[in-house]
């Protein structure tokens, strides 16, 4: 089977068994990853070894179950404050995934500190998860969002009035490192050293970027960081909201109920620390030990590894898809994450998709929670390709010839 030249790195893809099926007769090429990855044997047994052995209720028992869970869970915070180089495991939070990362924040420290004519910062490029619960903070307490804009179809940041647009009612800016539906990279350290300079407070979507590549707090500069442990080999139903110490102390709880409280009384409560605060009720354990596995996982590969491979993949087929008529490729032409997004003006992106399933090819088609996105390129819909290291460039030919096929098929109808 045909690789990049990245070396090694096709022998993980043995390590995911959903990989080896047929798909309507076809071997089945998955190129839905930047919408959920799939999980290597190692994730799936580390969960699994979970509920075999030492399935219980973490904090709460003193039995020996218990005490083997509460061990594993706080392993797993542990991991992931390694995994992007936090200062300390009490800034790691566990929560649902991206989206509610980014709605404890809104809920929490946008609450407590933003007031009636603050400004919300975001990008033209974020997902539905970066800026709907913004737009429900700013309804609730009549704040102002505004936006950078992108260039054209390439879907850069347009950087030139960002000087302006960081004015001193900018209190937050909110961005996503890697956008979902263009592959654009953003200048996430840049960004956040600006906005640092004018006291504004930052928050990264890593979303598609936390197991993709290296992703160091320090290094970026940024004040919180959340991501989603099922884009990044991990299993669904957690994710991490990473943010400094201080900015966590000083934020109220999100949820109320128990593991988050130090005492309460029939009229009056008093609260943990962070992160233990935010984290009410019966976490997500075994997926938090799930996380951790795929945490482990991803640094076998190496992440840096993986960055380069998924980027020689998205490459290869945006240049290829170049050479079709009628098609209209989104997102930059350099320095591409491993997403390529595609239109064509006489096909709806659900036909593309339904086309390449019957092949047995996996994609996503329509706004991939963007619709601001699409309406700003003009279109309702895209049909979009997402790699990972278990791909190969096999299958990238394989995706670009279905597409020409498909593109074939309906020009003669």
């Amino acid at each position: 089977m045909k690789t990049a030249t990245v070396s090694g790195i096709d022998a993980f893809r043995e390590d995911f068994p959903i990989l080896n099926q047929n798909v309507h007769g076809n071997p089945l090429i998955y190129l839905d990853n930047a919408a959920t990855t799939q999980k290597p044997r190692q994730v799936i047994s580390a969960i699994s070894a979970y509920y075999d052995t030492d399935n219980a209720n973490v904090h709460r028992g003193i039995h020996a179950l218990s005490h083997r869970a509460t061990i594993a869970f706080e392993d797993a915070r542990e991991r992931t404050a390694r995994f992007i180089n936090a200062n300390s495991s009490d800034e790691i939070i566990f929560t649902r995934g991206t989206t509610e990362a980014i709605n404890l924040l809104a809920r929490t420290w946008g609450e407590e500190f933003l007031r009636e004519g603050d400004t919300i910062l975001l990008t033209e490029l974020e997902h539905h998860s970066n800026l709907v619960p913004w737009q429900m903070l700013a309804e609730r307490k009549k704040l102002k969002l505004a936006f950078i804009p992108i260039t054209g179809d390439e879907g850069s940041l347009d950087l030139s009035t960002l000087d302006t647009l960081l004015d001193p009612t900018v209190k937050v800016l909110a961005f996503g490192h890697i956008s979902n539906s263009l592959g654009v990279i953003n200048p996430v350290a840049k960004l956040c050293a600006q906005a640092r300079e004018k006291g504004i407070v930052t928050l990264v979507d890593a979303a598609q970027s936390a197991g993709h590549g290296p992703v160091d707090v320090q290094a970026l500069g940024c004040d919180f960081l959340a991501f989603s442990g099922h884009k990044m080999c991990g299993p669904t139903g957690i994710g991490i909201l990473w943010g400094r110490k201080e900015l966590l102390d000083a934020m109220p709880p999100f949820h109320g109920g128990g593991e988050m409280i130090l005492s309460v009384d029939y009229q009056k409560s008093t609260y943990k620390k962070a992160p233990h605060r935010f984290e009410a009720g019966t976490p997500a354990i075994a997926q938090a030990i799930g996380l951790a596995a795929a945490m482990d996982y991803l640094d076998s590969v190496g992440r840096p590894r993986i960055a380069e491979y998924v980027h020689l993949l998205a490459a290869r087929a945006a240049r290829e898809l170049r050479s079709l008529p009628g098609i209209r490729i989104f997102g930059p032409e350099k320095e591409r994450a491993g997403i390529v997004s595609f239109h064509f003006d006489d096909l709806h992106a659900h036909d593309i998709v339904t086309f390449a399933d019957q092949k047995g090819i996996a994609l996503r088609g329509g706004h991939h929670c963007t619709q601001p996105l699409m309406k700003r390129l003009g279109v309702a819909s895209t049909a979009r390709a997402s790699f990972y290291f278990y791909n190969t460039e096999d299958e990238v030919d394989r995706f670009v010839e279905v597409i020409a096929e498909l593109h074939e098929f309906f020009s003669r109808g």
